[in-house]
């Protein structure tokens, strides 16, 4: 009990040191004045066309949310579903991961859905979420397959690659036999939860409006790749970018959200680490990643802090 409260502290206190760090090291790659000048030269018609992409996403998310709701048992207001969304965004770039424990929290306080029944539909989301996570992965693994290996084979041996390939796959074998037969209390509880996964992603497929909860998931990843490719047009001296580094410099900044708070410090950074494999310059590379940050978070705190505030006024009958 006693390490409980530090624990606590460590996981909220490290993201934001680490945000911190990688907002000195992004800038140790350009200079504040030249952030500042491409922020100004930057093209806001692109950029404006970026949030609209992003909140056409958000927005998409919330109408999905009632999809999973209503096998439930429960019909819940388009607008509150919006709002708990804005809201979810914005408590993830003070705690990280909090955010998905006040939307639940927000429709059991006023559409009076249990929490627990919430909670387990937005873990089922995230499934479906990763999955198409993942099937972006693959489509660019296979798309810049020999771009990537001649990258790495360049840099290291490829013997090494090939034996650090086999040696990932045969401890995920190994790993995947042992939790299949072990009886002990981890073992139990890691199978639990991998079961609980697989379950939870293939009641997508019982639900009533599958197909529109499919578009909708396939429709708000679609944006986001869409947001990320239009508002690289926006910055001078990025262009032209193969379409691979827009896709490797998506997925990067999209792992780089859950390092830190809401990306701080981090997403500039794996946009710049991305795009650095295809020999795109730095500063516009950095300067991209902060501009697409910036934006973003920008759209998440002005309709996020508005739902906050809107949300006991738009219920105030109940």
């Amino acid at each position: 009990m006693r390490f409980k409260y530090p624990i606590k502290i460590l996981k909220i206190t490290l993201p934001i040191l680490l945000g911190v760090f990688l907002i000195w090291y992004s800038l140790s790659k350009i200079s504040i004045g030249d952030l500042i000048g491409h922020f100004k030269s930057a093209d806001y018609l692109y950029i404006g066309l970026g949030v609209f992409f992003g909140l056409l996403s958000h927005l998409s998310r919330a109408y999905r949310w009632l999809f999973m709701l209503e096998p439930l048992g429960y019909k819940v207001k388009l607008g509150n579903s919006i709002m708990a969304v804005f809201a979810t965004y914005l408590i993830n770039y003070t705690i990280p991961r909090a955010g998905e424990v006040a939307r639940a929290s927000i429709l059991t306080n006023y559409e009076s859905v249990p929490f627990e029944k919430g909670f387990g539909t937005i873990v089922a989301e995230r499934i479906a979420d990763l999955l198409v996570m993942l099937i972006i992965i693959t489509i660019t693994l296979f798309l810049q397959f020999d771009f990537i290996y001649e990258f790495f084979a360049e840099r290291f041996d490829p013997l090494k690659i090939v034996l650090v390939l086999l040696f990932v796959i045969a401890t995920s074998l190994f790993f995947v036999f042992y939790i299949k037969r072990s009886t002990s209390g981890v073992g139990l509880k890691i199978k639990n939860f991998v079961n609980g996964l697989i379950e939870g992603a293939l009641s997508i497929f019982k639900m009533k409006r599958k197909w529109a909860f499919i578009f909708h998931t396939l429709f708000i990843w679609g944006m986001y790749v869409l947001m990320f490719y239009v508002t690289s047009f926006a910055i001078t001296g990025l262009q032209p970018i193969p379409f691979g580094a827009i896709l490797i410099g998506f997925i990067a900044a999209s792992f780089s959200i859950a390092a830190t708070n809401g990306g701080l410090g981090s997403y500039p950074v794996a946009v710049f680490g991305a795009f650095s494999i295809f020999a795109i310059a730095e500063e516009p590379s950095v300067a991209f990643g902060w501009i697409m940050w910036s934006s973003q978070t920008l759209l998440i705190v002005l309709l996020g802090g508005l739902s906050f505030l809107y949300l006991p006024i738009y219920n105030r009958k109940k």
